[in-house]
């Protein structure tokens, strides 16, 4: 039997449902599966940004065929629980099949926003935006399916680990950005005289400082520890929530600022422009954690007050000792009321989730 025949055996086998000794295994292979599809599309989407801060954009640059991989493994997967039904709910498919039609859809909306406006080298763009949101709907159907299937920690942090990355993605615009303005104040630009040239005169200017600020630090200084601080802490909130393990943000968050170690390495390494390592990360994990020490009905919100404090206290050592994106820290209070206020919709969707479904995870 040749490899095609034994695939289409194996899809059948699922489509049938397999007995309760071949369950297991297959349930582990095809999210071992879902595993080495989100890691390719980080490993891409890491070395796409830095490509961006070095040479002009290519449709088929590498880092977007590598991340191409994992997306037709992704959406190969979703085929695969489509037509089987196997290891995915109701709930989750419905999920990652609108996530995959939402991030193919904003494919060619982002060509199209390319064609039109040039370089578009910001991460917070609309059509941006459009693949991270695709994208996190495929993960989140992934960890509800993972979770179904017993939510064994190692790779429920792991598929936390990427939804984490994906929603912090744009933060690292700012991260890339200073680091490339110091480099032009020292006179030595990481960025290709190409593509300065053309950022430049996309704004109608000389290659310039002020070009240089445009292309690199395009988005308002409050933003950066106003998004850590209310996305990146609600991640690792409900990482924590939902993995259900004691210390599984600080989990997720150490396991995440060592991979932007890594590939800082291996790009740096490799004559890609550095960025700056967000280890501030680290101080609002250990405050979620700490706030779900607490009892069961304080957690949520304490872990709210916790978190984005630490996070601006984070930053704000980071760009003391080592180095950080310029940041205002004027936007804590709303950071904190935003924070608090997805807590307290977690937590009433968790009470209304647990009434029609009693299996629901809760915190302990």
């Amino acid at each position: 039997m040749n490899v095609i025949d034994q695939v289409r055996a194996w899809v059948e086998l699922a489509r049938r449902g397999p007995d309760p000794t071949q369950r297991e295994p297959m349930l582990r292979l095809v999210y071992r599966l879902w595993a080495v599809a989100l890691l390719l599309k980080m490993l891409g989407a890491s070395w796409d940004v830095s490509w961006h801060f070095k040479w002009l954009r290519d449709d088929l640059a590498p880092p977007h065929l590598l991340n191409t991989v994992g997306t037709v493994l992704a959406v190969a997967l979703v085929v695969f629980h489509s037509y089987t039904r196997f290891g995915m709910d109701t709930l989750a498919l419905r999920v990652a099949q609108a996530g995959t039609a939402l991030f193919l859809i904003a494919i060619p909306v982002d060509l199209l926003n390319h064609a039109v406006n040039g370089l578009d080298i910001t991460s917070w763009s609309y059509s941006h935006a459009m693949l991270y949101a695709g994208t996190a709907l495929m993960i989140a159907a992934v960890i509800r399916g993972w979770w179904l299937a017993g939510n064994r920690p190692l790779l429920a942090v792991a598929f936390w680990l990427f939804f984490f990355e994906n929603v912090l993605f744009p933060n690292q615009h700012q991260e890339y950005g200073v680091l490339s303005i110091q480099a032009w104040d020292r006179g030595a630009p990481y960025a290709e005289p190409s593509l300065l040239a053309f950022a430049a005169n996309q704004i109608g200017r000389p290659v310039d400082r002020v070009a240089v600020l445009h292309f690199a630090m395009p988005v308002e200084h409050w933003l950066y520890p106003f998004y850590a601080a209310v996305a990146g802490m609600f991640v690792l909130i409900c990482a924590r929530q939902f993995v259900n393990r004691p210390w599984a943000a600080t989990a997720v968050a150490g396991a995440y600022v060592a991979y932007r170690s890594v590939i800082w390495l291996v790009l740096v390494g490799t004559g890609f422009p550095p960025s700056t390592v967000p280890f501030l990360l680290l101080l609002g994990a250990v405050a979620v954690d700490v706030a779900f020490l607490l009892p069961a009905t304080l957690r949520l919100a304490t872990a709210a007050v916790l978190a984005v404090p630490a996070t601006y206290l984070g930053v704000w050592l980071q760009d003391r000792l080592i180095e950080a994106p310029p940041s205002d820290y004027a936007a804590w209070p709303w950071a904190i009321a935003g924070l608090l206020g997805l807590c307290l919709l977690l937590a009433a969707f968790t009470r209304f989730w647990s009434r029609v479904n009693p299996g629901v995870p809760s915190a302990r």
